[in-house]
């Protein structure tokens, strides 16, 4: 295993156990060395930090998935982290209710650049740097070992592949994986298209804001925006709602979002599905005309220099929600932009209630969730924020 020497002043991260190693950070990186070749990172003197693979000669050089000195890189390795990833899920958060979470978070569960969500007895992966793509088949061995899934799929269709100069990927890796996987998540059941579907097919990190909705929900006129296949609709309707209006631009994801209020025994005859861009359904509501309002939008800031534009857009969405709740409204909120912090989100929103001349009360405020769980010094891996507010 090759050896990378951390310069001087540039340890503190490696020590405070952050996963990112970069470039600037070694003081020398050697030639025609490849992505996923295994490394330990040592300081100047020659001690032990780390060991982690290496991923490019730009930016992030090393991603670090251990801090064994003795621990090989071998088919052992890689079971141990999907055990121990699968074993705080399985405590925390499986249970005869919810059937399906993350298992493995990347940097967070020391398999850096490497997702896996399960549903049901399904699982997909996505693999998004060049060092972990070299490693996919030894953790897919290990998924199967541990998990004994029915099929796995891999969805590796995200924007940092491109910036790691490879292309997108998605197929059958192994056993079978139907078109519709049903799942199981707080009690309710839910279809999901893992191969047509956005990301992985059904927006798991929401579990716990979707059952928080159940007491907001009673007696009231929802909207729904950004809906996709009606996760939020169907806790809105069980917890009492007298109507709900899902607004998406997807129709294929409107027609699912049926099927799943179905799915539930539901009363379909409460609801609307309006296939519309919904910036422009905001602009034509009746002020008043709802008195609940969930926003889930997809990421508006997917790069930093654009970051501007999507706080417009943030900005936008939520004054015209705030314009059309009546006093006594709430508004669910959220952004799952990492470049936009959860206090950067308050302000914006502080912003947004002053120019609409509507006082905001935080009623509760949510991050990730316990599948979703963040390694404390890994600030980056934080991306997503919601807000529970009352006018």
């Amino acid at each position: 295993m090759i050896a990378l020497k951390v310069s001087k002043h540039k340890t503190g991260p490696v020590i405070n156990r952050h996963p990112w190693v970069f470039s600037g950070a070694l003081e020398d990186i050697p030639d025609n060395l490849k992505p996923g070749a295994p490394v330990k990172l040592v300081t100047s003197s020659g001690n032990y930090l780390a060991g982690g693979y290496f991923n490019s000669y730009s930016q992030i050089a090393v991603r670090v998935w251990g801090y064994d000195e003795h621990e090989e890189v071998d088919r052992d390795f890689f079971v141990r982290r999907v055990m121990r990833a699968y074993e705080i899920r399985k405590r925390y958060v499986e249970s005869p209710e919810t059937d399906s979470y993350r298992l493995i978070n990347g940097e967070s569960d020391f398999l850096p650049g490497f997702i896996a969500d399960k549903y049901g007895s399904h699982l997909v992966i996505q693999c998004h740097t060049r060092g972990i793509e070299f490693w996919r088949d030894a953790v897919v061995n290990a998924l199967i070992e541990v998990m004994k899934p029915a099929g796995i799929y891999e969805k590796s269709e995200t924007p940092s592949r491109k910036i790691e100069g490879m292309e997108y990927r998605s197929g059958l890796l192994y056993g079978t994986v139907p078109d519709l996987v049903t799942i199981r998540e707080n009690g309710f059941n839910f279809l999901v298209d893992i191969k047509q579907g956005q990301k992985t097919g059904f927006y798991l990190d929401q579990r716990d804001k979707r059952h928080a909705l159940l007491k907001y929900s009673r007696d009231k006129a929802v909207l729904n925006c950004f809906s996709y296949t009606g996760g939020f609709s169907v806790y809105a309707l069980k917890g009492g709602a007298q109507r709900v209006i899902s607004v998406d631009a997807s129709s294929p994801a409107l027609e699912l979002a049926k099927e799943n209020i179905k799915l539930n025994k539901l009363d379909i005859g409460k609801c609307e599905f309006v296939s519309e861009d919904v910036k422009k359904y905001l602009k034509n509501v009746p002020a008043a005309d709802f008195n609940l309002i969930i926003l889930d939008p997809p990421a508006f800031i997917k790069d930093r220099r654009k970051k501007k534009e999507g706080l417009i857009g943030y900005r936008t969405i939520n004054e015209m929600a705030l314009k059309i709740l009546p006093e006594d409204g709430t508004l669910l909120t959220c952004s799952c932009s990492a470049h936009l912090s959860l206090q950067d989100f308050r302000y914006l929103l502080t912003e947004a209630g002053g120019r609409m001349r509507k006082s905001l009360r935080i009623l509760e405020t949510y991050t990730h969730g316990t599948d979703h769980a963040v390694s404390a010094p890994f600030l980056e891996g934080e991306y997503l924020k919601c807000f529970f507010l009352s006018l």
